[in-house]
């Protein structure tokens, strides 16, 4: 197994706070992130015990207000830890990218006596999240998906009366049935930012919740088997008459799936951050290699055509890096920032796509085996391209922008 110490990446930040905390990143990272990271994967072991680490660090509500026990901190500073903890352990980096998304509604669109109630906990109190918006028969076209929420006076008039744990029969609840599909952290959140139908079809119909971990008739199936971030668990989860407060809709009855979208805005930089710290890590390992392995006498980084597609995986690297913090550094300014978003998440999930299989080339044989890690981070590449958006979806996103909707 390689224990190559990863090289550090030269950073621009804007603050000595921001520097103080990549270090500190990076510190935790070397010391209990990457070191278990291949063990644990492969044994499919999610590391809760990071996590609880990450919250005690600060590390969980980066770039949320500090009121509410977030860090104040802009996303060109966070999608720059979510690199480091990417090119340590996807699991995490990603992990961490998810809890920032389910946590988005409600910073966003809460009002301030939810915020108030709720945030400190899911931000700095250990807390972990998942956001439930794909469901089996609505991934791409998420407006049409069918897990529907009613109030819970018509229900508790139906069933005599009877009240849940949340107090529903209060007329003001709500109960929500459906299932929800491809969840990070499914069956091991403590809180699922869900979207639910509350109106009808379409888009318009469409309402934010949250629903707490431990709400009785939700249920989490078994974890997919999939072929990368086998510590990171995906399940389906089940809402079987999950009662919920109106305390925890989250805006307005109808706004949820625009709140969705503009949670998927900044989720995709957080992606699009993830895969650059996953290529950067397999360049790192096929460099090192290059450098030790020799054939012929000396080291094949003297042969100009491995030269040459480390210098590409490089630049391509380097350009997704700066293609993600344009589009940040345009969302802390308050400026419109989708279409770099979806720019950002295409090119960076493709290059690590790229890079990871390049890497594998450059180590041969040794790269198709668990010996080394390269062939770990080709397998984790792939469902970048996939999740929160396909790239397919991330080009109509571009695509609407430079030349407005099809069918005008």
């Amino acid at each position: 197994m390689s224990d190559r110490a990863p090289r550090s990446v030269e950073r621009q930040l804007p603050t000595d706070e921001a520097r103080d905390l990549i270090s500190l990143v990076r510190e935790i990272a070397h010391r209990e992130i990457a070191p278990r990271a291949a063990e644990e994967e492969d044994a499919g072991r999610f590391p809760r015990e990071i996590f609880t680490l990450l919250s005690e660090s600060g590390l969980l509500g980066l770039p949320y207000d500090s009121e509410y026990g977030g860090g104040d901190q802009p996303y060109e500073v966070y999608l720059q830890v979510l690199e480091e903890l990417a090119a340590a352990r996807l699991t995490v980096g990603l992990g961490v990218s998810v809890h920032t998304l389910a946590c988005y509604p409600l910073a966003a669109h809460g009002n301030k006596e939810q915020r108030a109630e709720h945030l400190p906990a899911m931000l700095g109190g250990g807390l972990l999240g998942a956001y439930c918006l794909s469901e089996p028969s609505s991934g791409s076209d998420a407006a049409s998906l069918r897990t529907r929420a009613v109030r819970a006076d018509g229900v508790a008039a139906r069933d005599g009366g009877a009240a849940g744990a949340s107090g529903a029969g209060r007329g003001g609840d709500w109960v929500i049935d459906g299932t929800k599909a491809w969840i990070t952290h499914g069956g091991v959140a403590d809180f699922y930012t869900v979207m639910a139908r509350t109106g009808a079809a379409g888009a318009r119909g469409i309402t934010a919740f949250l629903v707490p971990g431990d709400a009785a008739g939700l249920s989490a199936a078994a974890p997919e088997k999939k072929m990368g971030m086998k510590g990171s668990p995906t399940a389906q989860l089940h809402l079987d008459g999950v009662r919920v407060s109106d305390g925890r809709r989250v805006g307005e009855e109808g706004q949820g799936f625009a709140i969705a979208l503009a949670a998927l805005d900044s989720g995709r930089l957080g992606i699009a951050a993830c895969a650059i710290g996953l290529a950067q890590a397999a360049l790192d390992e096929a460099v090192g290699y290059a450098a030790d392995r020799r054939q012929f006498g000396r080291p094949i980084s003297d042969f100009q055509g491995l030269r040459f597609l480390l210098a590409d995986m490089a630049t391509q690297i380097e350009a997704g890096r700066a293609l993600y913090l344009a589009a940040a550094r345009l969302r802390d300014a308050g400026l419109p920032f989708a279409k770099q978003a979806a720019m950002a998440k295409l090119h960076c999930t493709d290059t690590a796509m790229q890079v990871t299989t390049d890497a594998v080339q450059i180590l041969g044989g040794y790269g198709y085996t668990a010996d080394f890690p390269v062939e770990r981070y080709m397998r984790e590449a792939k469902v970048l391209q996939i999740v929160e958006g396909t790239n397919q979806i991330q080009r109509m996103v571009i695509a609407r922008h430079l030349a407005g909707p099809e069918g005008r």
